[in-house]
């Protein structure tokens, strides 16, 4: 037998000799994003029209206005569709940076760039002693799941500023703190990233937070007119038609509801009778699930390299779910944080994850496919988001119960003294 035989054998003929160890796993993932990532160029380009409203027309029409009034060293004003933090500002200006495209074709093939980075940082971390390749296709198959939306919103920016951010908390946690700012910044989100910090890198993460918020924050303040606009922006919002408690409206139209679907502060709204309350419910809920977030930052007690993904993933999971809003784009932040979760072994958030790729999918379908009949409340459009946002419920209860029973030790494991596995951050025992 060859010295070239007995290496494929050893090696299961998994690859030809000479390759880099790992590279067809490699090669797979990076095949999928490719052909997905065409496709949904060709979409957003209107090579093929996907059935629905145009999902374009944010940044062709609405971006583009907005550059041009960012561009005088202003925010909008008196814009009520502008209700993200200054630090968005740079989003939208973006495409400045290849002025021989037009503005949207700008926009998409940096927005391509960004998934494209997200995707090698994945890859790179996913690599390694107790990693994981199944973060990496998580990333592939989300964005392709939510469709053209994915690439014409500037959410998958913010997702990549939370994924570094995630990452560099591995190993550096001032950076971490730097970039979970700057996400915080650019669409508020990002801050809640500061909660499954690990205890002994809480001074330097949050302190290196508050040092560049404050930065950003106050040059913003300083050179641009109207950058702190966006605080009360969003106080008289209604219930969004795509929300959890929208679905309270859904079903009251067959029973004589008189209320309406406007649009309203950007996006279409149910207001009438009752809407007040239901907006103020989930507001509520809101509040309820800072509450939990925080009872359980005093509980827990074990701590391992994935746990502020974990947290991360429950928690943004639970403001999107309880939100008085919840557009298709905000799947992606969900996806990103699945992401690095699963780029662990031993993380508790994989059936979360596969729930959050399923309401991915049919995000794609009652946005923009049969908006029409959401907007509408048909059977079709009312079953769609009973399924959506069923899903996006079970997932959130389903990612709490796993953060907490990793994380907060049993009264057993509290009468215990932690041994050296412990300390060394050893998942708790599960029960």
């Amino acid at each position: 037998m060859t010295a070239t035989t007995t290496d494929a054998t050893a090696t299961g003929g998994a690859a030809p000799a000479g390759r880099p160890p790992g590279a067809a796993r490699t090669c797979a993932p990076v095949a999928a994003w490719v052909v997905t990532r065409a496709v949904l160029l060709l979409c957003v380009l209107q090579v093929w029209v996907v059935p629905g409203p145009d999902v374009t027309v944010d940044v062709s029409v609405i971006y583009r206005d907005w550059y041009g009034v960012l561009s005088t060293g202003a925010f909008p004003a008196d814009d009520v569709t502008w209700q993200y933090p200054p630090a968005a500002a740079l989003a939208v200006l973006s495409p400045a940076l290849l002025p021989f495209l037009p503005y949207a074709h700008a926009f998409f093939v940096l927005v391509l760039l960004t998934d494209a980075v997200v995707l090698a940082l994945l890859l790179r971390a996913g690599s390694g002693p107790g990693r994981s390749r199944r973060g990496v296709w998580v990333w592939v198959a989300g964005v392709a799941l939510l469709g053209p939306t994915a690439y014409a919103r500037y959410d998958l920016m913010v997702a990549a500023v939370a994924v570094a951010a995630l990452l560099a908390g591995m190993g550096r946690p001032r950076l971490t703190g730097a970039l979970v700012a700057f996400g915080a910044l650019l669409k508020v989100w990002p801050a809640l990233l500061l909660l499954g910090v690990a205890r002994g890198a809480v001074r330097r993460v949050w302190g290196a937070a508050a040092v560049t918020g404050a930065v950003v924050l106050g040059a913003f303040a300083v050179a641009m007119p109207n950058a702190l606009a966006f605080l009360t922006a969003q106080r008289d919002r209604g219930t969004e038609v795509e929300s959890l408690g929208a679905l309270v409206f859904h079903v009251a139209r067959y029973f004589g509801w008189q209320g309406e679907v406007r649009l309203h502060y950007g996006s279409l709204e149910f207001l009438g009778p009752g809407v007040a309350g239901v907006s103020l419910a989930a507001q509520l809920l809101s509040v309820l699930a800072l509450g939990w977030l925080v009872y359980w930052r005093l509980r827990a007690r074990v701590f391992t390299p994935g746990t502020p993904a974990d947290a991360a993933f429950a928690a943004v999971l639970l403001f999107t779910t309880t939100s008085r809003v919840i557009s298709p784009q905000y799947l992606l932040w969900l996806v990103a944080l699945a992401a690095v979760c699963l780029l662990f072994t031993g993380t508790w958030m994989a059936r979360p994850a596969v729930l959050v790729l399923a309401a991915s999918a049919v995000t794609v379908l009652e946005f923009p496919v049969f908006f029409g009949d959401v907007v509408t409340s048909t059977p079709l459009g009312v079953g769609l988001m009973l399924l959506r946002n069923g899903l996006l419920v079970a997932a959130s209860l389903m990612a709490c119960r796993a953060l907490w029973r990793r994380t907060v030790p049993g009264p057993a494991d509290e009468a215990t003294p932690p041994g050296p596995a412990a300390a060394a951050g050893t998942p708790a025992t599960p029960r």
